[in-house]
């Protein structure tokens, strides 16, 4: 039976025979052989978990936000606690959740694997970087404990430098400085091993797509990161030294802050989302089981975004004063940068255009993805339009358009992908109908929180505040429904994942009928991710992979 005869798969539990006795996870046991592994496959189940803990926090904290802006006016929190609340929210979701979420946890796990080798080039430096990401974790953790963290997730002055609670502003500020070293080591590890660990026979364009989107965000990341890091690094200098860098009491300029901040967030934003569009390109070709529509366009365009993410960073401050002739060339800019996005999103659509699709868990994630992040791209124009953004600028609008982009975009991905690789990285297959049912809830929940949000910030409601017009309260009420909802969907996923860890069927090599590297190894891999040389080819060529009853998912046929 070819793939195209089988267009759902969800795989019995086989024979076992391809099941292996001993893989990464039992290959030694005890604390310190977590602790102290240089196994990047552990490494990233480590990542795993803290982000999406992270994730979790930082999801409590969106919700009281919601639940507080159920009133108009008298919501459970002081103005001064919800400053906190949003703040925390932010900076969690931002530099300890989505920036980490896809390149260092799911990467970590797949990028070697992908690569047929059996490690990253440093694996004491990746092990390195995962503890500067705990103490980055440790530190947010302090200015939480702190409190009086209220500058928003930006750390914009002059407000970081005058506000009286410094020591969180410190313990945050450096928390970032810390999280930006494990971020560039991650970026230069992963550049190395791509660049010289590829096997014989995987040339640039054997490459997965996934491990593409991988080494583009690996170069925003080595490029960028170190402007915000020494940002931060002056901001810090300033409060502790009283230098005048940005405080316009000591002739500094805080648009300069602006600025150097922007230059490294903008791309930021792709060092989010690009990973999370290697993933779509996966998802896509196996569970449409047909090649990818496009390969190299896909490939430049990755390349491409990380180029234009350098040069639009001034559609942040439109209506901070700069010069008319640069707020122009900001905005032709931006609207540039929409081109090689809208060429993945054309080729995706390509590759289901006659492919035999799936509709499990994976694909709606994956549909899903399209449909927000099609919505956050298109509401992106707007702001990069200078006359429209002078209105839209801090309001709601905003916000929903970033949360299409990081959310809709980032974690949905980030979801599907997990979906995808479960089976692979822990040896067990989930529950299909209930994976389904967290999609949809997920979905609708989104879509209900967000899209409200449109329409407030076109009617004036500024963001970040804590109280608002009465008009606008059904709205409000809306969104909150909306984020409930969402979070109802993604416990039901998470418990989904859990379940399938304890009473899971065994998964079989290749449940999806898959054709890179990863699907050629055990589940869960081995200790050395291959018991033999694995065999590059084409990994978008279906061809000869069929359904095996036997095993419970697919083999190549010779």
């Amino acid at each position: 039976m070819s793939v195209a005869d089988r267009p759902i798969v969800s795989p019995a539990s086989g024979d076992g025979s391809t099941y292996p006795e001993h893989h990464f996870l039992n290959h030694t046991s005890g604390f310190l052989s977590w602790a102290l592994t240089l196994d990047h496959k552990r490494i990233g189940l480590m990542y795993l978990v803290g982000v999406m803990s992270s994730f979790a926090l930082g999801g409590m904290f969106a919700l009281m936000i919601r639940l507080h802006l159920w009133n108009f006016k008298d919501g459970w929190l002081s103005n001064q606690t919800y400053n906190q609340v949003f703040t925390l929210h932010g900076a969690i979701m931002v530099f300890l959740f989505i920036i980490p979420s896809v390149p260092a946890a799911l990467g970590n796990f797949l990028l070697p694997i992908m690569l047929g080798t059996k490690d990253v080039a440093f694996p004491r430096l990746n092990l390195g970087s995962f503890y500067l990401w705990v103490t980055g974790l440790v530190l947010f953790l302090t200015a939480l404990s702190i409190t009086g963290l209220d500058t928003g997730w930006t750390f914009y002055t002059p407000y970081s430098i005058e506000t009286q609670k410094g020591g969180a502003v410190l313990a945050a500020t450096f928390g970032v400085f810390v999280l930006g070293f494990s971020s560039i080591f991650t970026g230069l590890n992963f550049i190395v091993t791509i660049n010289t660990m590829r096997p014989p026979g995987m040339t640039w364009f054997r490459m997965p797509l996934f491990l593409w989107a991988t080494y583009a965000t690996s170069i925003i990341q080595v490029l960028a990161t170190p402007v915000l890091g020494i940002t931060v690094l002056l901001l810090s200098a300033e409060r502790l030294l009283g230098i005048g860098i940005f405080d316009p009491k000591l002739n500094g300029d805080p648009v300069t802050f602006q600025h150097f901040f922007w230059f490294y967030s903008h791309p930021a934003v792709y060092i989010m989302i690009l990973p999370a569009m290697g993933i779509i390109s996966e998802l896509m070709s196996v569970h449409c089981h047909k090649g990818i529509f496009g390969y190299r366009m896909i490939a430049y365009s990755s390349i491409a975004i990380a180029l234009f993410g350098f040069l639009v960073w001034g559609h942040h401050m439109f209506t901070s004063g700069m010069a008319d002739v640069t707020t122009i060339v900001f905005s032709a800019l931006t609207f540039t940068v929409s081109i090689p996005s809208a060429i993945k999103v054309f080729n995706w659509l390509g590759t289901m255009y006659q492919g035999t699709v799936s509709l499990n868990t994976p694909m709606l994630y994956a549909l899903a993805f399209i449909f927000l992040f099609t919505i956050g791209g298109l509401t992106g124009l707007p702001l990069g339009a200078l006359a429209l953004d002078m209105h839209l600028h801090d309001t709601y609008f905003v916000v929903a358009h970033f949360h299409y982009v990081m959310m809709g975009g980032t974690l949905v991905a980030f979801l599907g992908g997990l979906f995808h690789w479960w089976p692979k990285m822990t040896g067990k297959m989930f529950n299909e109908t209930f994976g389904m049912i967290s999609a949809t809830i997920v979905f609708v929940g989104f879509n209900l929180t967000f899209l409200p949000q449109f329409v407030l910030g076109t009617r004036g409601m500024p963001r970040r505040y804590a109280t608002y017009l009465e008009e606008f309260q059904d709205l409000h009420r809306l969104s909150t429904i909306g984020s409930l909802t969402l979070g109802i969907g993604l416990l039901v996923a998470l418990l989904v994942l859990l379940h399938s860890l304890f009473y899971g069927r065994r998964a079989p090599t290749n449940p999806w009928g898959g054709a890179t590297l990863e699907w050629v190894c055990s589940s869960p891999p081995p200790h050395d991710n291959f018991a033999t040389a694995p065999t590059v080819g084409d990994p978008y060529d279906f061809n000869g992979i069929e359904y095996d009853a036997k095993q419970g998912g697919y083999v190549k046929k010779s």
